[in-house]
C-alpha cells in the first residue's frame, strides 16, 4: 500500500521523519496508534510509560516535529496535536541461518520509516 508523499509541510503543520529504524513497521504501528490524535504533551506522557522499544524512537520524532513547528512556523507548543503518524517499511536486510540437513532459512530484518505530522488545534 503506497502513500503519496508531499514534499513540503503546509504552513499550519510541521513534520518529522525518522528513517531506517531497526524495528519492524508492524511493531512501530502499535505504538503510533496509541498517540495519534492526542496533544503533544499527552502523547509524550503516554510514551514515557509504554514498555515498547519503539516508544523512545516515536517520542523523539514527536519532539522533533514539535520543535520544527515552533522554530519554522511559529506555532505554539501547547496548542499542537499529533495529526498524522504512520510507519512505512524501509529496506529489508536478509541473512541466512544454517539449519539441519544442509538447509538454510532466510532471516529478514525489517526496518521502518516513521513520519509524524503535528498541527495546531483550532
Amino acid at each position: 500500500m503506497a502513500r503519496t508523499r508531499t514534499t513540503k509541510a503546509k504552513p499550519d503543520e510541521a513534520r518529522a521523519v525518522v528513517r531506517h529504524v531497526w524495528i519492524a513497521p508492524r511493531k512501530v504501528r502499535i505504538v503510533l496508534d496509541l498517540v495519534r490524535g492526542k496533544s503533544v504533551d499527552e502523547a509524550l506522557a503516554v510514551l514515557r510509560f509504554t514498555p515498547k522499544r519503539a516508544s523512545s524512537v516515536v517520542s523523539k520524532a514527536i519532539r522533533s516535529a514539535a520543535a520544527n513547528a515552533e522554530q519554522n512556523y511559529d506555532l505554539k507548543q501547547d496548542q499542537l496535536y499529533v495529526a498524522e503518524a504512520y510507519a512505512d517499511g524501509g529496506p529489508t536486510f536478509r541473512r541466512w541461518q544454517a539449519r539441519q540437513r544442509g538447509r538454510a532459512f532466510e532471516i529478514k530484518q525489517r526496518t521502518s520509516h516513521i513520519t509524524v505530522v503535528v498541527r495546531e488545534r483550532e
